[in-house]
């Protein structure tokens, strides 16, 4: 007798929820100037100019894309890899001069990177990784 699969798992609320986030982050910025706002009050600022708007472009799509395959389930550790680039790049970029704390003991710290590349790994592993 086989065991009758599970219908929704524990590893498919995650998937969701990352790509509710990524959407999220990503989205809006298309429809109020956010994502060229980004690239040209930022990115061009810090010297990326003119790659700025193009470079800020590339980044919220990639998201986008992320949350499509994490919804349909497919190329996994592509859509998380995407991610988890981007948010290591935020960390460097953005995140690490403010400290850890997101809110409490500071502002806009990396502790939700932090945790947001967390389960991006997981998602990757959901067995963890073995030595084989």
């Amino acid at each position: 007798m086989t065991k009758p699969k599970d219908i929704f798992t524990g590893m498919d609320l995650l998937r969701y929820a990352m790509a509710i986030i990524l959407l999220t982050h990503s989205i809006p910025g298309f429809f109020n100037g956010g994502v060229n706002d980004f690239g040209e009050l930022y990115l061009n600022q810090i010297g990326f100019a003119p790659l700025g708007i193009p470079i800020a472009w590339a980044v919220k799509l990639s998201h986008v894309v992320s949350a499509i395959l994490l919804i349909i389930n497919k190329y996994i550790k592509l859509a998380c890899l995407m991610a988890i680039f981007v948010f290591i790049v935020g960390i460097i970029m953005i995140h690490f001069k403010e400290g850890w704390f997101v809110v409490g003991g500071g502002r806009n710290g990396m502790e939700y990177n932090f945790l947001l590349i967390c389960v991006c790994l997981a998602i990757m592993y959901p067995s963890g990784l073995s030595k084989k």
